[in-house]
């Protein structure tokens, strides 16, 4: 039975156009789903960093308490993200997405009864699992829209998604606030403001279940009479795993999306130490870096499509390359500048490459492989939460404090610019060659996996 949609679809009934301001069902109603679903798990992971000054001096933490925290963070995120690639694709996104959301929700919400800096780091360290849904959220958009579009759909789910962070740096403080105003100590007031972003996090798992869809025609279904290799679990992650391509984006995506979860950590507490600002004033500045990707990372997207379209797979890393040394170079010009005006100006400008360079990166990802798209952005997305890790162990999480945190960020920039000189070993002779040979154009089977790939239930 043919089904019609409301915007035009290719041969695999995959969206050809993108409007983020549609909610047509099945497609841009699951792009909407994807991009709130991760926007509140962004929000509950960095709704800790803009109230460190308080929860430093209420739990008595040490700079290595807090830089440990901020390191486990991410390593919760690294192995459940690795984990969330061969997840989707034995399950679907939406199922994926939503369990992981359901089961860290209560955890955030634990947070308003840690104790001691070990029970913080626990804490930080499970929250962390949550941005794992960054990976479920990309192949939904990858099983969704055809490779025309897939760029700026990614870019658009990923890059609203993240304003998750801008929004907790900007609305945690102001409930902390809040609550103390209404004459509650500190120590309950920075406490209770954590069960909202818990609340808000199971609504949208909820949401995911309840109206989303994992393809055009319809959710996943295992067949176990039809079990074959393209459907083993292990067939697909070898051959994801052995695609030295995946390893390479998720290096060079390690130091984009990494630098930038590493920036949403420190940032707000940079400017609180070093220009000795108020909690709120610090918290507004920090929160227009997250903000940023409201057009940063969907432009990525969207400059990666326009590139494929001319130039093949050479426009699409070629342009990676260019917005990440550009976010490379204003990193190390952050660290440099002195004045509070000045670093505004610099950290926002690098705020939208850096973010852009994000966008750009999951241009490339659904092309490297169609069967094991799953493992490739869990590779890829893993290797962002790594970087995050490698800097934020490196530059900012020593108690002796060898290195200053303006020190630090140039020294990021730096790391930046070497890992981006990788791009130009990736060579992809099925989607239009690499930076230095391959077609001028993409043609329309150069698309990422199609719907026959998969058993449906209508």
């Amino acid at each position: 039975m043919e089904e019609s949609f409301s915007i035009p679809v290719d041969l695999n009934h995959k969206a050809t156009e993108f409007n983020p301001f549609s909610i047509s069902s099945p497609h841009m109603q699951a792009f909407h789903l994807a991009w709130l679903s991760l926007f509140s798990c962004f929000f509950s992971t960095f709704s800790i960093p803009p109230l460190i000054p308080i929860i430093r001096e209420d739990l008595h933490l040490s700079h290595s308490d807090v830089g440990k925290a901020a390191v486990a963070s991410f390593v919760g995120s690294i192995f459940s993200r690795l984990v969330m690639g061969p997840t989707c694709d034995l399950v679907g996104p939406r199922i994926a997405s939503a369990t992981l959301s359901l089961i860290t929700a209560p955890i955030v919400l634990s947070t308003s009864f840690i104790s001691s800096p070990s029970s913080f780091i626990l804490i930080r360290f499970l929250i962390g699992f949550s941005l794992a849904n960054f990976v479920a959220n990309q192949f939904w958009m990858s099983s969704m829209f055809s490779g025309r579009v897939v760029g700026i759909a990614n870019g658009f789910a990923a890059g609203w998604a993240n304003v998750g962070s801008g929004f907790a740096q900007l609305f945690m403080p102001l409930i902390y606030s809040f609550f103390i105003k209404t004459n509650l100590s500190s120590s309950t007031a920075w406490r209770i403001a954590f069960i909202f972003p818990a609340i808000f996090q199971a609504v949208t798992a909820i949401m995911v279940i309840a109206f989303g869809q994992d393809l055009p025609d319809g959710n996943f279904k295992r067949a176990k009479k039809n079990t074959t290799y393209k459907d083993n679990a292990f067939g697909v992650l070898f051959n994801g795993l052995k695609n030295y391509r995946g390893w390479i984006l998720g290096l060079t995506y390690g130091f984009c999306f990494g630098v930038e979860l590493t920036t949403d950590n420190i940032i707000a507490q940079y400017f609180y130490d070093r220009f000795s600002l108020d909690i709120e004033t610090a918290g507004i500045i920090a929160a227009s870096f997250g903000f940023a990707n409201i057009v940063s990372r969907p432009a990525g997207g969207m400059v990666s499509d326009e590139m494929g379209r001319r130039y093949g797979m050479r426009g699409r890393l070629w342009s990676l390359w260019v917005v990440q040394t550009v976010a490379g170079l204003l990193c190390y010009w952050l660290g440099r500048v002195n004045s509070l005006w000045g670093s505004i100006l610099v950290m926002c400008c690098f705020s939208l490459f850096v973010q852009a360079a994000s966008g750009l990166t999951f241009g490339v990802v659904p092309f490297v492989s169609k069967r094991s798209l799953g493992v490739i952005s869990g590779m890829t997305g893993s290797g962002g939460t790594v970087g995050a890790v490698v800097t934020q162990v490196l530059l900012f999480s020593g108690s002796d404090n060898k290195i200053s945190t303006e020190k630090g960020i140039s020294i990021m920039g730096l790391m930046m610019l070497f890992c981006t000189l990788l791009l130009t070993l990736i060579y992809l002779p099925k989607s239009g060659g690499g930076m230095f040979c391959g077609s001028s154009k993409e043609s329309d089977d150069d698309d990422p996996i199609n719907v026959q790939d998969y058993h449906l239930l209508a």
